[in-house]
């Protein structure tokens, strides 16, 4: 009976492609203590994680650990949230972190990852519902805590960047019992006022202080909001469920008042800028349009029926010039030819010979005599001459 053999790597992929199809296995969170743990060079983080009966290789790449917000220490109790996979080389399988929080704070962060998962699976996070944010404002609505570093913050750059948007204030509760509620009203009640552009947000603090801008019914009203809404909640290292929900992330209050508010001197500069193209514009167009009427009036001058009459006056008069000097040269030439043939025809006049001494015979009936033959003895002839005429007898004829 034949045998199937498989190689090392056949075996590696089929276990690895069993791994992959586990859906569970490619997001779940764990709960264990840090171990072994060593920050390579590349960046990438290792360790294993344990518990009293068993323990796991962990692995964080580089490219994940801008969401661990501390310094992970042995001893360490952490939720490790990512998929478990097999590294086919090895042949072992190791857990692939994506985000690791420590255990205090672990069951908030399960939390916010599947209240995040389930926004994004609704849409909620879609860039097609992203409003964009207007250039220039006249309001600006604010939903945080009356006081504050984030109001101050917010106030003061508003200030300096526009002294003349006006700054509506609804002085949120941003947390504790009370504050998911205190935010949403804030939301509906600035729409309600018809402001711009709304910044909700608070100053930094721990995942608890928070917690209130991850709760669903915040979420909801931000992505229901008609007025575009800039997240603005603690740090630039901390993310929560409005970041993803809003139309636009501020990584800080202030950085939000700079982003929505435009900046007048800048505005202003801008338009000395625009005013300045715009003059040269129009000048180098009337310039333009100057050179080009030049162009036309030279054109319908030539175009006129004065003109045209000049133009076909001198055509004509060159046509007669021609005329007369092609009549001029064929007459030379005429002159210079019958010339020619007046001197051949000299040449062959009996005249012209008759004036070289020659003498012209001819019998009684004025038939010229050219030959001997044609004279007989007695036969009275004429013999002219060039200067007259005289009659003669054939008295004796001899041939030659």
């Amino acid at each position: 009976m034949a045998r199937s053999v498989y190689t090392v790597t056949q075996v590696n992929g089929y276990i690895k492609n069993m791994f992959t199809q586990d859906y569970m296995l490619q997001s779940l969170f764990v709960r264990g203590e840090v171990s072994n743990c060593k920050y390579h060079s590349s960046g990438h983080i290792y360790f294993t994680l344990k518990d009293q009966n068993g323990t796991i290789a962990c692995v964080m790449f580089a490219g994940n650990r801008s969401g661990l917000k501390f310094q992970m220490k042995e001893g360490q109790q952490v939720i490790v949230g990512g998929s478990v996979d097999v590294y086919p080389r090895d042949g072992k399988y190791q857990l692939y972190a994506r985000q690791i929080a420590l255990d205090g704070a672990g069951d908030l962060y399960v939390q916010f990852e599947q209240l995040k998962r389930e926004l994004e699976e609704c849409g909620m996070f879609a860039p097609e519902y992203k409003k964009p944010i207007p250039r220039y404002i006249k309001t600006l609505g604010v939903v945080t805590a009356s006081t504050g570093a984030a109001v101050r913050d917010i106030i003061q750059i508003t200030r300096r960047r526009n002294p003349y948007v006006q700054i509506i204030l609804y002085p949120a509760i941003v947390q504790g019992e009370y504050a998911v509620e205190s935010i949403v009203k804030g939301i509906h009640a600035l729409e309600a006022q018809g402001v711009d552009v709304m910044i909700v947000g608070r100053g930094g603090g721990s995942i608890e202080d928070l917690w209130a801008f991850n709760e669903r019914e915040v979420a909801q009203a931000v992505f229901d909001c008609s007025v575009p809404i800039i997240s603005a909640v603690g740090h630039e290292t901390d993310t929560t469920i409005i970041d993803f929900v809003s139309d636009l992330r501020a990584p800080t209050p202030s950085a939000a008042a700079e982003l929505a508010v435009y900046e007048f001197d800048a505005l202003q500069e801008e338009m000395a800028a625009y005013e300045q193209a715009l003059k040269q514009a129009m000048l180098r167009n009337i310039r333009n349009y100057r050179d080009q009427l030049k162009i036309y009036d030279m054109r319908l001058k030539h175009a006129s029926p004065q003109s045209k009459l000049r133009d076909k006056r001198t055509y004509l008069m060159r046509l007669e010039e021609q005329l007369n000097a092609r009549m001029e040269s064929l007459l030379k030439a005429k002159r210079h030819r019958l010339n020619l043939y007046i001197e051949q025809m000299k040449g062959l006049s009996p005249l012209a010979r008759l004036q070289s001494g020659y003498a012209y015979l001819a019998d009684d009936a004025g038939k010229r005599l050219s030959r001997v033959s044609d004279m007989q003895v007695g036969q009275e002839v004429t013999i002219r001459m060039q200067d007259g005429s005289a009659t003669a007898r054939i008295k004796d004829i001899r041939n030659s």
